[in-house]
């Protein structure tokens, strides 16, 4: 009877490939993993095709899905390669490190592990974690670091990619890194936390059941730290005295897909690595990574139109395979190639080097997990769907535009809104420039692992993508007490088409209306209804109650309206103004005249009452001469009644703001509205100037440069009038008739004949 204990890093292509042959050579009768036992069930999938890593073990609290740990694995992974062994020799093979359910138990351990958070942190580097980090003692701190130091090496990576990943023996490099690990533990580090000793207890304990089952040959696969506590085997009595009265929780495990981005150490993934892309060509082409990896940087740098030739790549190779060799290194490591193509591609340029970092180093690639995998209603009906649309996940952001007339892009939008409305936000929606209309939709795709999270803790809300969504949007709804949040809700919920949602927030939209004193809150409440109503005609949605909702919230905020502005303050009516254009523009995009006449004589009678305070009511004139229902000479009297010197100098200057501001149109040609004021202001005393100076620099930095200068120019003309350049003093009358018949035929046919016979006669 024999215990072999394989040291590794947890993703190291090196470790995975002696691991792979010391397996072959010692043909175990037992494997032993460090892992969750919770999950010895899913192992057999590791040998199933369809499945295709990077993926992770997911381990959660089915009542508090948020409570979770990952458990990722790469192809290079030695984890990974040791259960597809088991898996196709038919070995006995489990996992033995603590279980989670005792981890995620302890409340102060799992509100220390996030739901995004992966479980294994330790590797090679263990010894740091372990370590309390002092300043005194750099040993104790980092004492891998100091060991790659001691050999030359500016940091850890580089040095144990030098010293393992690059090797090709087997059973010879874990007897040197259990020698190492030996002396790092027993001389340079400090001991073990409790939750480590724990750990390890649990371990041992799984050495010795598998002693006891009669197993010859045990091969335990942990990482590097583990191997000197597991090499020296206390009295059971003590592990278990350490194991005793641990709680527990029931948990469930699944298999997810992952991405080299969540590998890498940048994630924040304690046990991750520098460069997860570089890792997987030295796994698929040992003898030619670098020629591989070399070769894939050329052609990003072409697809980006940057040059990279055939003879680029030779020259980049031997570059880096002469500072290999100058550095007495057997094979050129990631190191020499990044230093051969900043050289020769980038010609010392920093910005190519990003790229190649995040495409080519990182390699965002996502894995694949098989639909036989087992887990719950939710997610298996998200994959459903995902294949019937043919909208592939993936960890690199993609476009998607999506035309609404097309009943396949109109379930993609759906799909996408449902998920967003659960939290999954998969697609991001843009807005792009230059287009627009509620036909057309665009779309960023990019999928996070942690979304398979997001969906278990979804799946309460129902089993499929509809339900869960229809559920949560009630609840939702039953939770809100505002009207804003409800409307914006109500958007959500036709835009994901969930019509069994619909007539519970219309009841709660007209519960909670009816008992909301605040105008603010019913003005706020109608741009989303008013966008409601203009997609629902797109997507064929049945807006009849939504209308009776809207309908309601105006005739309500027409009659509160002009009595909430009355005595208001500056700071509420500074809010209240921006919802009084929002509302108007939602009002009149409605376009039902017997709103906007309710909603016209409420801006009137905001407009014509001195109490109503001056931003709003100078607004509300804006709107009214805007919209026409004020002709020029009332616009112009009010302004005159608002600018007099009956009027305090603060109150005209809110006035002003709240009717010019944001367009400069109505002083450049308007000149009744310039001369009263040009007029008032030129009025204004020293004193009540510098008083309103900050409210009309204000206003008037709000314009358009060019509008500013055409007003500059009008204010320093003589008589405040723009003079209108010609090409002559004299109009040349013949010249002008050519004109006439042309603007005739623009006009009509009638007033082509009328036009030219008006030509002839003159």
């Amino acid at each position: 009877m024999s215990v072999h204990l394989f040291g590794i890093r947890h993703h190291g292509p090196g470790c995975a490939r002696s691991l792979a042959q010391a397996l072959h050579a010692l043909a175990p009768d037992c494997i032993l993993i460090e892992g969750p036992p919770e999950a010895d069930e899913l192992i057999a999938f590791a040998a199933d095709p369809a499945i295709k890593p990077p993926v992770a073990l997911l381990v959660y609290v089915p009542a508090a899905p948020q409570r979770a740990v990952f458990y990722p694995f790469a192809e290079f992974s030695p984890e990974w390669q040791a259960m597809r062994y088991a898996t196709a020799n038919g070995v006995p093979v489990r996992f033995c490190d603590l279980p989670q359910a005792h981890r995620l138990a302890e409340p102060d351990v799992a509100d220390a592990v996030p739901a995004e958070a992966e479980a294994e942190q330790e590797d090679e580097d263990e010894a740091t974690q372990a370590a309390p980090a002092t300043d005194t003692d750099e040993l104790h701190e980092d004492p891998l670091h100091w060991l790659a130091n001691a050999a030359g090496f500016s940091d850890t990576d580089t040095w144990w990619e030098h010293l393992v990943e690059q090797r090709a023996d087997s059973l010879d490099l874990f007897a040197a890194i259990a020698e190492m690990m030996t002396t790092v533990r027993s001389e340079i580090a400090a001991p073990p936390n409790l939750d480590e000793q724990r750990r390890e207890a649990w371990m041992r304990n799984a050495i010795r059941l598998a002693e006891k089952q009669g197993h010859q040959r045990i091969a335990v696969v942990c990482g590097a730290y583990h191997v000197p506590a597991l090499a020296s085997m206390p009295s059971a009595k003590s592990d278990n005295d350490l194991l005793k009265g641990l709680p527990k929780v029931k948990l469930a495990a699944t298999w997810t897909p992952w991405s080299y981005g969540r590998l890498a150490f940048r994630s924040g993934y304690g046990a991750g690595v520098s460069a997860p892309g570089w890792y997987h060509h030295m796994w698929n082409h040992p003898a030619q990574a670098s020629l591989y990896w070399l070769t894939d940087v050329a052609i990003l740098l072409r697809k980006h139109d940057l040059d990279a030739s055939s003879a680029s790549i030779i020259e980049a190779v031997r570059l880096a395979d002469t500072l290999a060799a100058m550095r007495e290194r057997p094979r050129p490591g990631l190191g020499e190639l990044q230093e051969a193509v900043r050289a020769v591609f980038c010609y010392d340029n920093d910005a190519p080097l990003r790229l190649i970092h995040d495409a080519l180093l990182v390699n965002d690639r996502l894995g694949e997990v098989p639909d036989r995998v087992p887990t719950l209603p939710l997610p298996q009906d998200v994959q459903a769907q995902q294949k019937r649309l043919r909208l592939p996940p993936k960890a690199d952001h993609s476009q998607l535009e999506l035309d609404l007339r097309q009943p396949a892009h109109l379930e993609k939008s759906v799909l996408l809104h449902r998920l967003a409305l659960l939290g999954v936000a998969w697609g991001r929606y843009e807005h792009v420039n230059g287009k627009s209309g509620t036909f057309h939709e665009w779309w960023r795709l990019a999928w996070e692992p942690e979304f398979a999270i997001r969906l278990i803790e979804a799946n309460v809300w129902g089993g499929t993508v509809q339900a869960a969504a229809t559920g949560k949007a009630v609840s939702q709804a039953n939770e809100a007490t505002t009207l804003p949040e409800l409307t914006a809700l109500i958007e959500q919920v036709l835009l994901a088409d969930l019509p069994q949602a619909v007539d519970v927030l219309m009841q709660r939209i007209q519960e909670v209306g009816a008992l909301t004193p605040d105008v603010g809150f019913m003005l706020a409440a109608l741009p989303p209804l008013a966008g409601v109503l203009r997609y629902g005609s797109v997507r064929a949605t049945d807006t009849s109650a939504i209308g009776q909702v809207v309908d309601g919230l105006v005739t309500r905020a027409c009659i509160a309206l002009p009595y909430g502005v009355l005595g208001m303050a500056d700071e509420p009516a500074q809010g209240l103004v921006k919802q009084v254009i929002a509302a108007d523009r939602a009002i009149r995009l409605i376009q039902e005249d017997t709103l906007l006449q309710a909603w016209f004589d409420a801006l009137d009678q905001v407009a014509g009452n001195e109490q109503s305070h001056p931003l709003i009511g100078g607004r509300c004139a804006r709107i009214l001469s805007e919209q026409g229902h004020w002709n020029q000479e009332r616009t112009a009297r009010a302004l005159a009644q608002r600018c007099s010197h009956a009027s305090a100098p603060l109150a005209s200057g809110n006035w002003l703001e709240g009717f010019l501001q944001g367009s400069a149109a109505l002083l450049l040609h308007n000149d009744s509205l310039w001369t009263l004021v040009n007029a008032w202001i030129n009025s204004l005393d020293a004193e009540s100037f510098v008083e309103l100076l900050p409210l009309l620099r204000r206003t008037f930095g709000a314009f358009e440069a060019p509008e500013r200068r055409q007003l500059s120019e009008r204010a320093g003309s003589a008589g405040g009038t723009l003079s209108i350049a010609t090409a002559g003093g004299k109009l040349d009358e013949a010249r002008a008739r050519l004109v006439l018949p042309v603007l005739g035929m623009i006009l009509g046919g009638s007033a082509a004949t009328l036009t030219t016979e008006g030509a002839h006669g003159a």
